[in-house]
């Protein structure tokens, strides 16, 4: 399957997430995640298995947006939004790139609207998106 294929799970950064709309405001390596979230690097692995986190090869290492990790925990709707994407036959690449989209109408990037009060509205959106 290409990268370009709906349901394509790839974890390799294809050019589209390399020249996603709008960069995070940075990345973080598995130890790192781990460290922050005050959880075995083994627990990272199964939370990007089980679709909960996101994580693409930058620079020949698996890398997860900065934001989506807020304090110790995962941003509270982002494992949802992941399935509603995944589901709607977005790939992981897919749905960075979606993330990382800006829209108008909330404040920045979905990503960044996740850990606002508009976390809803774009549970919303990606829910609109497997219609």
């Amino acid at each position: 399957m290409s990268d370009s294929q709906p349901g394509t799970r790839l974890r390799e950064t294809p050019s589209s997430v390399q020249d996603l709309p709008e960069e995070p405001s940075g990345w973080l390596d598995l130890p790192d995640v781990a460290e922050r979230l005050d959880v075995p690097i083994t627990k990272v692995h199964q939370m990007i298995r089980d679709g909960a986190l996101i994580a693409v090869r930058r620079e020949g290492v698996l890398r997860i947006p900065a934001e989506l990790v807020a304090g110790r925990n995962v941003l509270k709707h982002l494992p949802g939004v992941l399935t509603l994407l995944h589901d709607a036959g977005y790939n992981d690449a897919e749905a960075l790139r979606w993330l990382y989209t800006p829209d108008t109408s909330l404040p920045g990037t979905p990503a960044v609207a996740l850990s606002g009060d508009r976390a809803t509205e774009v549970k919303r959106r990606a829910q609109a998106l497997g219609f």
